[in-house]
């Protein structure tokens, strides 16, 4: 296999078709993440035939919950109450959700600031769709420094609140995730590497 690493690894598929996924599935990679909720959709009604798990990881419009969510068994992007509110309205089972922060306080991210996470914590609480898993957090793009810290940040919170799962690291920082405990790992274009 091609990680050796003690950790639930997910295909980030957006740049794969479904061919590239059957082809992964039988060697052995059963976690697949897409970004978009028209290419899930189109991937799941394709590849219906093999036992796929779903995640979807990507931010999340609250117009597109009610197509998805019941499609999907993780969702790494829960952002905002907006979105719980759409979850609760449309799924038909509790969601396995992850709380999406922003570690890094980038503009361009999506995710929960720190500041603001205890109080988004408290008022998830009521929502009998959304099964709280862990936190999910991005590293900052050609910093390892800046990232190792978020992974430990994120590690951290994750045994203060006593959730389980750490969903953190991509194909450039996902040694740097393993270090702080990662329990998913999202990883795209090495997986090429498999299909050569």
């Amino acid at each position: 296999m091609l990680f050796d690493i003690n950790a639930t690894v997910i295909c980030a598929s957006k740049y794969f078709d479904t061919n590239q996924m059957r082809a992964l599935y039988l060697k052995g990679v059963f976690h697949f993440g897409e970004n978009r909720a028209q290419d899930l959709l189109k991937k799941i009604e394709e590849l219906k035939d093999l036992n796929i798990t779903w995640h979807f990881i990507g931010h999340l419009q609250s117009n597109k919950v009610k197509d998805i969510i019941n499609q999907i068994d993780y969702l790494h992007t829960l952002d905002r109450i907006s979105l719980a509110n759409s979850i609760q309205k449309h799924a038909t089972k509790p969601i396995k959700c992850f709380v999406q922060v922003n570690l890094t306080e980038e503009d361009q991210k999506s995710g929960i600031l720190l500041s603001n996470l205890a109080q988004f914590l408290l008022e998830i609480k009521k929502y009998d769709k959304i099964e709280l898993i862990g936190f999910m957090t991005i590293g900052k793009d050609e910093d390892r420094m800046i990232t190792d810290q978020v992974f430990h940040q994120l590690d951290e919170l994750a045994k203060t609140y006593k959730l389980p799962y750490r969903s953190m690291g991509m194909t450039n920082d996902y040694e740097l995730a393993m270090k702080h405990h990662a329990t998913h790992v999202r990883i795209g274009r090495k997986f090429l590497e498999l299909l050569e």
